[in-house]
Order: C-alpha cells, then sequence, then structure tokens
C-alpha cells in the first residue's frame, strides 16, 4: 500500500451528535448530555467549527485544542476520516465511546488478523466494516484499504499508512490478535452470525435513538399491509370437531397439574394413534383465529389484527401450523393447513412427496428408536406480517412467537393425555418446495411432534 500524500485525519461531530454552546466556556455535547466546562477561547472555537462541519486541526494547535479532541474522541462524540493526500481512504464512525485509547503504531504486532465478527458490506453505496464487539464502524472509501485490511499480516515494510490502518483496526476491534478468538472460550463458543442476530435484535448502542428499531411502522405508505389470512389452499377442506370449551373449563386437569407433569415425549404408541378429534382439539385450543380487528378500515388494505389463545407481538399472529399426518385415526395421510380462520385441514402436499419425506426425516432423530412422528407440526412463518411494522427485530420476535406457542402446545397437550416434543430445527428447503412458497414469504421456523404416547 502507498500512501500517496501525508497522512491527516479530518474529525466531525459523530452521527446524531452536536455541540451546544453556552456563555462562560461551557459546551454540552449532545445526544450523550456529555458536559464540557472551563473551555479555553480556542477549544470555543473548535467546537464552532465542529458544528459547521468535518474539519483538520490548524498547524500548530496547542495542547488544550489537542486536549479537548483527545476528550471527545474518547467520548465517541468524533468521526475520524483518514486521507491521504486528496484520496480519502476510510473513516471511524463511532456509535459508543471506545473502551481504551488509539494503541501506537509500535505496539501493534504483526500477527494480528481480521476478526471473524467483522462484516463488510455496501450499505447507501459506502462499503462499511461492522462488528457487533466494536464502538464503531468503518466505512471505506478506497478499494486499497479494502485489499489491505483483507489481508492483514506481518509486513516487514510498512509504511505509515498501513501502521495507521493497522493501529486503527486494533483499536476498533476490527483486528484481533492472530487465532485469540479461536482460542478464548466465549468468542469460539459465538457463531459469527448469532452473534450478529443477538446485538441487531435488542436494544443497544445502534438503536437508542429508536428511528430505526421496533414498532416504526417503517412500510407504511410505502407497501400494503399483508392480510391475517393467508391465501388459501386448493382442495377439499378437512372439518375439524369443535370441542366444549364450557366443559372444558371445569373438567380439564388444573393449571398446576399441566404444567408440573409436563415433559418432552419420545417414544409413541402406532397401534393406538391420535385422532382426528383429537389433533382438531389442540389445534382450536392453542391456535385458532378467535377474531379479528380492524384498523384503518378506510384504506385500500386495512390492517388486519388477528386474536389467537397465545400472545403476540402486536397482535399479528404470522405463525402458521402445518399438520403432516403419518398415522391418525381418521385422517388420510398428508400434508395439511391447519386454517384456523375456518378451523379445518387444507391439502397441501402427498405424504409420499420427496418434500414432505425430507421435512419428516430429521424428527427420527428426536424420537426414540428413530420412529417417525404420527403428526409432525411444522410451525411456519409469514414474515412480512411482522416485518411491515418491525425493525431490525421481527425474526428475533418471530422466534419468541415460536416459543410461547410451543409451549401452548405442550401444556395443552399434557391436559389432553397427548405426547408431544419441540424440536430445535427443520428444513425450511424442504418446506418451501412442499408448499411452492418463496422462503421470503413465508418460512419453516419450528416443529413440534403429538401423537399418542406409549404407555
Amino acid at each position: 500500500m502507498t500512501d500517496g500524500g501525508t497522512v491527516q485525519t479530518v474529525y466531525e461531530l459523530a452521527p446524531g451528535a452536536r455541540v451546544l454552546l453556552g456563555g462562560g466556556g461551557v459546551a454540552v455535547i449532545l445526544p450523550a448530555k456529555f458536559r464540557l466546562d472551563g473551555l479555553t477561547r480556542a477549544q470555543m472555537v473548535l467546537l464552532r467549527s465542529l458544528n459547521a462541519g468535518p474539519m483538520t486541526l490548524p498547524e500548530g494547535s496547542d495542547a488544550d485544542v489537542d486536549g479537548l479532541v483527545e476528550r471527545l474522541i474518547d467520548a465517541g462524540a468524533l468521526s475520524m476520516t483518514v486521507s491521504a493526500g486528496s484520496r480519502e481512504l476510510y473513516s471511524l464512525r463511532p456509535f459508543r465511546r471506545p473502551p481504551t485509547p488509539r494503541p501506537a503504531t509500535a505496539d501493534v504486532g504483526d500477527d494480528i488478523e481480521l476478526s471473524r465478527f467483522t462484516v463488510i458490506r455496501r450499505e447507501d453505496g459506502a462499503v462499511v466494516a461492522e462488528n457487533p464487539r466494536s464502538w464503531c464502524d468503518i466505512e471505506i472509501h478506497d478499494p486499497e484499504i479494502l485489499a489491505a485490511a483483507s489481508g492483514l499480516g506481518p509486513d516487514s515494510s510498512e509504511s505509515a499508512l498501513q501502521g495507521r490502518l493497522r493501529s486503527d483496526l486494533v483499536w476498533s476491534g476490527h483486528a484481533v490478535t492472530a487465532c485469540r478468538e479461536r482460542a478464548e472460550f466465549p468468542t469460539r463458543s459465538w457463531s459469527p452470525h448469532e452473534l450478529w442476530f443477538h446485538r441487531h435484535s435488542t436494544v443497544g448502542d445502534r438503536a437508542t435513538n429508536w428511528q430505526h428499531f421496533g414498532p416504526t411502522r417503517w412500510a407504511d405508505g410505502t407497501f400494503e399491509p399483508v392480510p391475517a389470512r393467508r391465501d388459501v389452499y386448493p382442495g377439499e377442506p378437512i372439518p375439524l370437531p369443535v370441542p366444549d370449551l364450557a366443559s372444558l373449563r371445569s373438567a380439564d386437569r388444573p393449571l398446576t397439574a399441566v404444567v408440573e407433569d409436563r415433559k418432552s415425549v419420545r417414544d409413541f404408541d402406532d397401534a393406538h394413534p391420535i385422532s382426528l378429534a383429537e389433533l382438531g382439539e389442540l389445534l382450536f385450543r392453542c391456535a385458532r383465529t378467535r377474531s379479528v380487528r380492524t384498523v384503518n378500515a378506510d384504506r385500500p388494505v386495512p390492517e388486519e389484527l388477528p386474536s389467537r389463545p397465545y400472545p403476540s407481538g402486536g397482535s399479528l399472529y404470522e405463525l402458521e401450523i402445518y399438520p403432516v399426518v403419518r398415522t391418525a385415526d381418521g385422517a388420510e395421510p398428508g400434508m395439511y393447513h391447519y386454517d384456523s380462520f375456518d378451523h379445518v385441514l387444507r391439502p397441501v402436499a402427498s405424504y409420499d412427496s420427496p418434500a414432505v419425506a425430507k421435512l419428516v426425516a430429521p424428527a427420527s432423530l428426536t424420537l426414540a428408536d428413530g420412529q417417525l412422528p404420527q403428526v409432525l407440526l411444522v410451525l411456519a412463518a409469514r414474515p412480512g406480517r411482522i416485518m411491515w411494522t418491525y425493525e431490525q427485530m421481527p425474526y428475533a420476535v418471530i422466534l419468541k412467537h415460536v416459543g410461547v406457542l410451543t409451549q401452548t402446545l405442550y401444556l395443552t397437550a399434557t391436559a389432553m393425555g397427548l405426547g408431544g416434543v419441540a424440536q430445535g430445527y427443520g428444513d425450511t428447503a424442504a418446506f418451501g418446495e412442499a408448499t411452492g412458497v418463496d422462503e421470503l414469504v413465508e418460512c419453516n421456523v419450528g416443529s413440534f411432534v403429538v401423537g399418542t404416547p406409549r404407555r
């Protein structure tokens, strides 16, 4: 890498930051509410300049100005763009305070590599390096920097620019000592995609202003909301019996007994399989659509908010249930969709189809002696239902909904004397093949085996 000119730094306020200047040498940095007192005239001039836009430090700036710049950097209030001559190379964009000062170039060892958690991607026309463990993003302006960051390693002919880049990468956490992340349990145990998912779907440094996190309704006015009811599968529906809820309120097993007796059942009695009536009762008690409330009814596509027995964020209810029946008294083998609005099963695919076979096969790893489930309830999500409203967090919320629906299935199955066991995985590609639906529109997010337990 060639310097191409003197290496210099351009400073500007970090994204979202601004300075409020008061009398008597007082300033407050927002939104952190970081107060500065006893500022000199030169320091006040510096702050006014930063409010006006990017700037470089004037030659021969005094120690007070240099010291204030360091304080602002330590507070996470300054972005820094490194350039060489007229070439802008990269920028550090902080979203919180750096935990340590920048290391001196001489203190950065040769044996460093790009962090396994760093992701380099394009966003709004810029190439950005992000790391969930970092305090800043690095915006890359020059392709040579991208190549250098990807090929970190010993370099005996290191230039001033290379030294600065390596120092900034280590300082920001985008580069680490080689093998360190693989040698230490906390960083080895987290896979990159799981740590990214965790950080981006929770409130934290990147979401404190709430502008692009949570129920922002970002799609309102650009896209129509996704209807509460999915398109109906063709074919003759199978009506399901409706249980007598009034009798169940008095005759059902007590909640304490159900909670205490709940367990995962992995061995089932195929000589006495689950009946269609039992499957219908389980689905009715756990997942039927009880009612639908309409919001903004005057629009071409109004928002629909259903109610079902389990909770759902925003009353959006994006989950669907697909019973895959191998053996059930009163039902033919096959893959069905539970129409929670009409309380019927609608045929989707033949049980003998290759896609359904791939959906069912992993369940044998969960059950005793490699047996196949009597009924596999494939839990699917129509993510557009929730992604229309929520930003960053919707998939995390979907998985929480899978959890509450799974527990509802567990407890109800226990109350009914049925056996059930949840699976922590499923074949989403096989689900798409069986249903013919793009996984961006509807995808497999969980599964639950249910049947008659072996006594």
